[in-house]
């Protein structure tokens, strides 16, 4: 069953996925991330459902695609909001019918895979504006995760803190035993705009 998980950026939607997968009977097989933000439209169609040699200029040989290398495990697909309206129709078409065309080629190949989403913008908005397919949208948001960001989730910011604090004195071989009265305080506090992502690299600079 897809999977959406919906936050601001920062608050651990790539973990909340990891955690679903690794829960799941898929938890032995590949879990397999693609960031929708990162990849050329241009280049999408070719690194998700791969490309046969001969498809295109600079296709010199047959690539398999990302949702085949997931076969059997998840495919995580972060920033979804960033996904080209072609792209959407395809995957669409793979979320009904369990299979998918690589470029250039004519017969299809099924895969067994799940799809976890994740997004920071309003997709039910961007289907009202147009910029994002609503039947597409009702096929991924089957099962939706909300992840609150950190300002609303206070008591959350020791614990992470400490969490960060533990890992660094790992890493470097340092014994910090924690924030002092004053920074517990002062974190508390804080609004954390950027999130976890803030938090940790706010601990980290202070080890540093």
């Amino acid at each position: 069953i897809p999977v959406l998980i919906e936050g601001e950026s920062g608050v651990g939607k790539e973990l909340i996925a990891r955690i679903v997968h690794t829960v799941s009977p898929r938890k032995n097989n590949p879990f397999v991330v693609i960031n929708c933000a990162a990849i050329p439209e241009a280049l999408f169609e070719s690194e998700l459902f791969g490309h046969k040699k001969g498809a295109f200029t600079g296709a010199t040989t047959d690539r398999e695609g990302l949702l085949k290398a997931a076969d059997g495990g998840t495919l995580f697909l972060d920033e979804i909001g960033n996904l080209p309206l072609n792209v959407q129709k395809t995957l669409l078409r793979f979320l009904q019918e369990r299979e998918f065309m690589r470029v250039g080629e004519t017969e299809p190949t099924q895969v067994d895979v799940r799809l976890i989403s994740a997004t920071n913008s309003d997709l039910a908005d961007e289907v009202e504006r147009g910029t994002f397919r609503e039947d597409f949208y009702y096929r991924l948001n089957v099962i939706n995760l909300h992840m609150p960001p950190l300002r609303e989730r206070r008591p959350d910011i020791a614990l992470l803190a400490t969490h960060f604090i533990t890992l660094q004195n790992k890493e470097f071989n340092t014994n910090v035993k924690g924030l002092s009265p004053e920074a517990q305080q002062a974190a508390s506090e804080f609004s954390w705009p950027g999130n976890i992502r803030q938090l940790k690299n706010v601990i980290e600079a202070c080890m540093t």
